[in-house]
């Protein structure tokens, strides 16, 4: 009976949109086990780590915890699983990360207690649980099998689904946990800061379940017609794909907006139905490094700036090294026409080093060819 209650939680967890990522570490293994043994894993993990050495644990912090066992770990290893399903996720899909680290019985008697501390992270909810076993109520098999049960639970309500099996805690072992919920405000905050990498507003109708992302970035202060256009030709050209805008609330040479500026900006692809992502890198090797194997939409004044040794302390070698970087992430970059120093330029116009050509494709003017700029509607507008 137990086992069929399992299988249920997990079908439903499997037909719920949520994808996650799972990082544990001293317990719950069989939890895993349940997740990928019922069809539908797929919809779900997105991807499970066990950082179960010294080593693997500080490679994953990127830091020595200050305790390994730990609710603060368990804390930390969440919001890494969360930021880390952001990147792997399908677009406009709900995306949770999990983390948990445990102490629990071994081969040798334990000084201190048997105990666990588990932790998910979703765009507007952190949670936390630690449990403190009975010791030497429980074999190691059955320690693993209560925080596997816990850890399927968790994962149950962050997917919204409903878990009725029996945790088999005894009436002593209460769950010490603590909660909170974000406002839209508290997690732009969050983006603006870097404690997460970035939101997608998926406005879209669109519900393609394609991974590859099909980026138009840019600062849509206003969104205009001509970035409409230019997205839509953009996504005729690759075929296949997610197409949405990306705003990065950092810029490279101007302070970040504020939240009440990124939701004024966000309200405007509400308004057509657009599908926006806000970031928190202005450096397109960075943004290749958050959204890999996508395709960026940029003018040719992007282009020449991109190409452009100045920007990079003026090393060409160490321009060509940075870009090649975007290409190993499988990232490509369509370039639509643009003026350049009062020039209409296209690509071809520009010294591509031949290592990178094949990372460009050109927007035919004949396609898309749209002179207007947000520069010269605020000026016209008085904004």
């Amino acid at each position: 009976m137990a086992d069929a209650c399992i299988r249920t939680v997990v079908e439903a967890i499997h037909s719920s949109p949520t994808q996650a990522v799972l990082y544990f570490s001293g317990g719950a293994s069989l939890a895993l086990g349940w997740l990928i043994s019922v069809p539908g894993a797929s919809n779900t993990v997105l991807e499970s780590v066990v950082p179960y050495s010294r080593m693997s644990m500080i490679q994953l912090l990127g830091k020595v915890p200050a305790k390994y066992c730990s609710l603060q770990t368990a804390e930390e290893m969440a919001l890494l699983a969360y930021n880390r399903a952001l990147k792997l996720s399908t677009p406009g899909h709900p995306v949770l990360g999990v983390g948990l680290t445990g102490s629990l019985a071994s081969t040798r008697p334990k000084l201190g207690d048997h105990r666990f501390h588990l932790s998910t992270r979703t765009s507007d909810r952190y949670w936390a649980s630690t449990v403190t076993l009975s010791k030497g109520l429980r074999t190691r098999e059955q320690e693993e099998k209560v925080s596997s049960c816990l850890l399927l639970k968790a994962i149950a309500i962050a997917c919204k689904v409903p878990a009725t099996f029996d945790s088999e805690l005894v009436e002593s072992e209460v769950p010490d946990e603590c909660e909170r919920l974000f406002s839209e405000d508290e997690q732009l905050e969050q983006l603006i800061n870097g404690q997460i990498c970035f939101k997608v507003y998926p406005f879209s109708s669109d519900t393609s379940n394609e991974d590859r992302k099909i980026i138009l970035p840019g600062s849509f202060n206003p969104l205009h017609d001509g970035h409409l256009k230019l997205l839509e030709v953009a996504t005729s050209i690759c075929g296949s794909g997610y197409p949405c805008f990306e705003l990065s609330a950092v810029n490279a040479d101007k302070p970040p907006l504020s939240v009440s500026q990124i939701k004024d900006r966000v309200n405007q692809f509400e308004k057509v139905g657009k599908s926006v992502i806000i970031s928190n890198q202005p450096f397109f090797y960075k943004k290749a490094e958050l959204f890999p194997g996508s395709a960026f939409i940029i003018g040719a004044d992007t282009l020449a700036r991109l190409i452009n040794p100045k920007y990079y302390d003026g090393d060409y070698n160490k321009m060509v090294q940075i870009l090649t970087g975007c290409k190993n992430t499988g990232c490509t970059f369509l370039v639509g026409g643009r003026n350049v120093d009062g020039v209409f330029k296209v690509l071809e116009d520009f010294d591509i080093p031949e290592v990178l050509r094949d990372m460009f494709v050109s927007i035919p003017a004949d396609k898309f060819r749209m002179d207007i700029s947000s520069t010269e509607i605020r000026k016209r507008s008085g904004m």
